[in-house]
């Protein structure tokens, strides 16, 4: 199979040690895979075969779909296997290429993070191509698909931890261009929820790399608690088609749905709750209520010693309940709770 080299393929030490016989410049559709050499106990000269598929038909933006950085994650790459088996190359205009289950050791094992090294891909970006199996893939992301790109969908879920209200994320450039541009293609997407995210600082997530690459990236929460959302699938589909058709990739004929939605923002560390004891949390409010400051968030209770007084979790500011932790069990320092507040500039 013929390799893809790295942008960086001058510096030995930089090339990616991926290879694949997908070619990212043919016309029309291919279903493939990234191969990643892994000589685990089992398997002494084998690949961890990550599917990759590209759709091409003459000029246009090139789009790169992401789904399965987190293997729990499930409303994102079955939407991206539907398009990956539905979408007729004709209708294309310009390039989408596709890594539906990218972190596919953890995908098979519906794992936030990946059984062979442990790592959370998205704390693993631009990655390393010396490093463990989740770094080389985010290596070869970050190093030969992005550089290929002009706009990111990154398509995630609340997975096994979390309850999430089915929303489309965006993190601020600094660049005011880049930002317009952005926040154009997010309100595109048309969710219920337009949310701009605080990162606390984190630079090492796939669509942080992206921004530094100068690409539109548009970004997801789909629901689920584990499980699969319908209401997550079908504002996750909508979604994606709306932002192709906005970015010129799908015919405008018939136009994308337009529903209303509204502008948030997670505006600093105090939009989050964390448990502060181990135990059980006990919730006292449905996603979607709007909370005041310092009210109870819910309570830690000691199953295990039903005389000891609970303990209380409470909102340090006033907003929007978004976010809510799915398993009862918690331990000091979980994320229980996450609020929304009106966008400002």
């Amino acid at each position: 199979m013929a390799g893809v080299r790295s942008p960086f393929a001058e510096e030995p030490m930089s090339r990616s040690p991926i290879f694949t016989d997908i070619d990212y410049e043919r016309e029309g559709k291919q279903v493939g895979f990234l191969h990643l050499p892994y000589s685990p106990h089992t398997d002494a000269w084998g690949t961890i075969p990550v599917p990759v598929a590209i759709i091409r038909n003459g000029d246009g933006p090139t789009v790169v779909l992401m789904g399965g950085n987190h293997g729990d994650e499930y409303e994102g790459p079955i939407v991206l296997g539907r398009l990956i088996r539905e979408l007729d190359p004709r209708a294309v205009r310009g390039r989408l290429i596709f890594l539906p289950a990218v972190n596919l050791p953890a995908v098979r094992a519906g794992s936030r993070v990946s059984p062979v090294d442990g790592k959370n891909m998205n704390r693993t970006f631009p990655g390393d191509p010396l490093g463990t199996p989740t770094e080389q893939i985010s290596h070869y992301v970050d190093s030969v698909v992005f550089p290929l790109a002009d706009a990111f969908m990154d398509l995630h879920s609340g997975g096994s931890s979390l309850d999430i209200v089915p929303s489309v994320m965006m993190q601020r450039p600094e660049d005011a261009g880049l930002r317009g541009r952005t926040l154009d293609a997010v309100l595109a997407f048309n969710a219920p929820l337009t949310v701009v995210m605080d990162t606390l600082g984190e630079r090492r997530t796939s669509s942080a790399a992206a921004l530094a690459r100068g690409l539109v990236v548009i970004g997801s929460e789909l629901g689920s608690a584990g499980a699969v959302s319908l209401d997550g699938l079908a504002v996750c589909e909508r979604g994606v088609r709306n932002v192709l058709h906005h970015l010129g990739v799908l015919p405008l004929d018939p136009p994308p749905e337009r529903r209303p939605t509204r502008l948030m923002q997670i505006v600093g560390a105090d939009s989050y709750v964390f448990a502060p004891a181990d135990g059980i949390f006990e919730p006292f409010h449905p996603l979607g209520t709007w909370v005041e400051k310092d009210q109870p968030a819910g309570q830690v209770v000691f199953l295990d010693d039903p005389g000891r007084t609970p303990v209380v979790a409470r909102f340090r500011r006033a907003g929007y309940l978004f976010c809510r932790r799915a398993p009862g069990r918690v331990e000091r320092g979980n994320g229980v709770c996450v609020l929304l507040n009106e966008y400002r500039e």
